[in-house]
């Protein structure tokens, strides 16, 4: 069984009723406890109902009992607390927001490398994407316990909401100007889109500069991980040399 996946009808209401930091909520259809139906319901994590294989499959053949939950390895940190530090500081802040992000290696990256950059806080959102999980933990090689994660709902609310508090939102996409053209200095949000994807069209819009990689090769993208490495030290650099 994976080490970030608890199953079985009494481990599962002991997290809810000690509320653990749950990712995701693994109910089978046609399951009958409904108390621990509605202490589910009432911990904000994210339900998914789903077909007894696919439990089968998430705890490896174990009795699930119907029920499995995915645990986080470390706490969410609420937007407001970290932008509140931040202002504590004294600091221009600087954020990233990772947008439809999949791949666990890729978040576990962009963290680790994160941390190396000085950045203040990243953003993932709760539907449609990789949560922290064991394999994040890991690859980010002790990065996270240093980088507050925050988890929101909408992100295009969470991007108005930034600019409201005197944030610059950068999104990282093909068709925007060549990302050392712009100035990047200030209080910065920069928007990486999903593997394969990029960033939504409606977080697009609202966002207030595209930046592009130029690419010299056969390939049209990169590696998620990769390309917000490239837009987080552009930041770094401008920084210091401001």
């Amino acid at each position: 069984m994976k080490e970030d996946v608890v199953y079985g009808k009494n481990p599962v209401k002991e997290l809810l009723l000690n509320r653990r930091r749950i990712n995701k909520i693994y109910i089978q259809k046609g399951f009958k406890d409904q108390k621990i139906v509605e202490l589910a319901k009432t911990s904000g994590a994210v339900i998914k109902w789903c077909d007894k294989s696919f439990l089968d499959k998430l705890t490896e053949g174990n009795n699930h009992q119907g029920i499995g939950a995915s645990v986080s390895p470390k706490e969410y940190t609420p937007l407001e607390e970290i932008l509140d530090n931040i202002e504590k500081q004294g600091k221009q802040g600087f954020l990233v927001i990772l947008d439809s992000l999949e791949d666990p290696h890729n978040l576990g990256s962009i963290i680790r490398t994160a941390n190396g950059a000085g950045v203040d806080g990243i953003i993932i959102p709760k539907h449609r994407a990789v949560p922290l999980t064991s394999t994040v933990a890991k690859v980010a090689a002790g990065a996270l316990e240093h980088v507050p994660v925050a988890q929101v709902g909408n992100l295009v609310q969470t991007i108005e909401l930034l600019k409201e508090r005197g944030y610059w939102i950068f999104g990282a996409d093909m068709d925007g100007q060549t990302y050392y053209q712009a100035d990047l200095t200030g209080k910065i949000c920069l928007v990486i889109g999903g593997e394969g994807k990029g960033i939504g069209q409606l977080v697009k819009k609202h966002c207030d500069v595209i930046l592009k990689i130029p690419l010299k090769g056969q390939i049209n993208s990169l590696n998620a991980s990769v390309a917000a490495g490239i837009l987080i030290y552009e930041v770094v650099k401008q920084r210091d040399n401001g």
